[in-house]
């Protein structure tokens, strides 16, 4: 993308949540450092590396799981008089509650890396939308982290508490960023079931720091239902990822994904968008000599003479495979110099 890195960290710190509980901020030292659970399996083993790592806080952390419980437990919603009476300061159990570790991550960030779906809940009622919203030092709030580890019921309660969709986390991926390119499918289900267009058609063209859109990422991984869920909620079909300009057409042609192409078309893709170096989904096909999805697009309607800017029209690029020649109808002709005199059709 054409945004520097500045422009990155400067977009991240605009977008961040704060905590707005700095002045109760209490550190937590680790007392030994701690290797995860060796039943640590599933979508966390996507994260085992330092690339996508969940939070550093999980090994590191000297909150257990069992500490979480008795915090938890500790920890009752105070009566409307009570609330009156303590408007001046907070609670000794409050500042419990806001307590953000080195990694800053809060006692719901922890709940959920550790998988603990009752204590997360619990916390989700407990804690004001704000807290709900704070994100890590990695920008992950809540909702990434429970999208990663695919814990629909905690997306579920977080998404009823009205939080926030549209914050990015240090990859510039919201969490249905995350949804779309793990194929968490009820995840990207529970965020987009209720939410207005007005709110989520911003969400789905936001582009994350590689200049993908949800769509892009659905299409990228292969994920049909997600793809689906998309286009029904009125995602942009053509938007066009920011590095190349191709549109998911373009991703799945490149793919051989015919099955993402023929979702895209029979809901309106354009079949002639043009990537920046005026690349069409058939110039893609054919130069990849993919006869069945080319045969789709002509189908569709695409223009076999559009050029791209090297002047090429898609016959160009068929370098003699009869398969996907048959599908022009040109004889006896030449074109761009090519002759196509006796080919069969």
């Amino acid at each position: 993308m054409a945004t520097g890195e500045c422009g990155k960290d400067d977009l991240l710190e605009e977008n961040r949540t704060d905590s707005g509980i700095d002045s109760y901020r209490s550190i937590l030292k680790s007392e030994e450092p701690r290797e995860p659970s060796s039943d640590f399996s599933g979508p966390r083993d996507k994260f085992s590396s330092g690339e996508e790592r969940l939070d550093s806080a999980y090994g590191s952390s000297s909150i257990t799981v069992e500490s979480l419980s008795e915090i938890v437990e500790d920890c009752t919603l105070s009566s409307a008089s009570e609330e009156q009476a303590q408007t001046s300061e907070l609670s000794e159990q409050d500042n419990l509650l806001t307590t953000i570790t080195e990694e800053g991550d809060t006692i719901l960030h922890l709940a959920i890396i550790h998988e603990d779906k009752f204590i997360a809940q619990e916390l989700i009622q407990l804690f004001p939308k704000e807290v709900l919203d704070i994100q890590n030092n990695l920008y992950q709030s809540p909702l990434h982290l429970a999208t990663y580890l695919n814990l629909t019921d905690v997306v579920k309660g977080l998404v009823g508490r009205g939080v926030s969709l549209d914050l990015q986390d240090q990859d510039g991926n919201t969490a249905l960023h995350v949804a779309c390119h793990h194929g968490q499918t009820e995840c990207a289900t529970e965020m987009t079931r209720d939410v207005s267009p007005s709110k989520l058609v911003p969400i789905l063209e936001t582009q994350n720091w590689r200049g993908l859109a949800c769509l892009h990422l659905a299409a990228l991984n292969r994920q049909h239902h997600i793809l689906k869920i998309l286009m029904k909620k009125g995602a942009d079909l053509n938007i066009q990822e920011g590095t190349s300009g191709k549109t998911a057409l373009h991703l799945a042609v490149e793919l051989h994904d015919v099955t993402s192409v023929k979702l895209l078309l029979s809901r309106g893709a354009n079949v002639d968008a043009a990537m920046f170096n005026g690349c069409t989904p058939l110039h893609l096909a054919v130069g990849r000599q993919d006869a069945a999805i080319a045969h789709l697009l002509c189908q569709s309607g695409a223009d076999t003479m559009l050029r791209n800017m090297e002047d090429e029209t898609a016959l160009d690029l068929a370098d003699g495979n009869d398969d996907i020649l048959a599908l022009f109808p040109f004889d006896d002709i030449q074109i761009s110099g090519r002759s196509v005199v006796g080919v069969k059709f």
